[in-house]
């Protein structure tokens, strides 16, 4: 008899899930009664499963709920910024334990033609009249 892989919660540890579990928004109350909500926790071990393997809503497995109940669980706390939040908070706890060493970098970058140009260049990738201003390293095989 066949045995099916079952689907773990995905890499939500107790210790991070007590960190962020106040970064959640509250559950708005319900108004009547019918299907309790489900686990915030296996919502977001859904979402964290998706961003990891790269499924469509639509083919996540059915142990972390209903796709749409997770997309609208996903589109509530993005609006209510609980992802910046929650990589804000990260970030805090990093510095205060390890420190961030933040300081402004500048980055100058230049579009020239090719010094050597001729044969080892080729066109220009926005204009194709053009020669030269193409990196030799993009149009050669190696």
């Amino acid at each position: 008899m066949a045995t099916r892989k079952r689907v773990h919660d995905y890499g939500i540890f107790d210790e991070f899930w007590n960190k962020i579990k106040p970064l959640l928004p509250l559950p708005k109350p319900k108004k009547k009664p019918g299907i309790p909500r489900k686990d915030d926790k296996r919502i977001l071990s859904g979402i964290f499963y998706l961003l990891r393997t790269d499924f469509q809503w639509k083919a996540l497995p059915r142990f972390y709920g209903a796709s749409s109940t997770i997309h609208d669980r996903f589109q509530g706390w993005q609006r209510f910024v609980f992802f910046e939040n929650m990589w804000k908070a990260g970030l805090l706890e990093y510095d205060n334990k390890i420190g961030l060493e933040l300081e402004w970098r500048a980055i100058d970058g230049a579009l020239t033609k090719e010094p050597s140009g001729g044969t080892g260049s080729g066109a220009n990738p926005t204009d194709r009249g053009k020669k030269g201003t193409k990196s030799i390293l993009t149009d050669r095989s190696f």
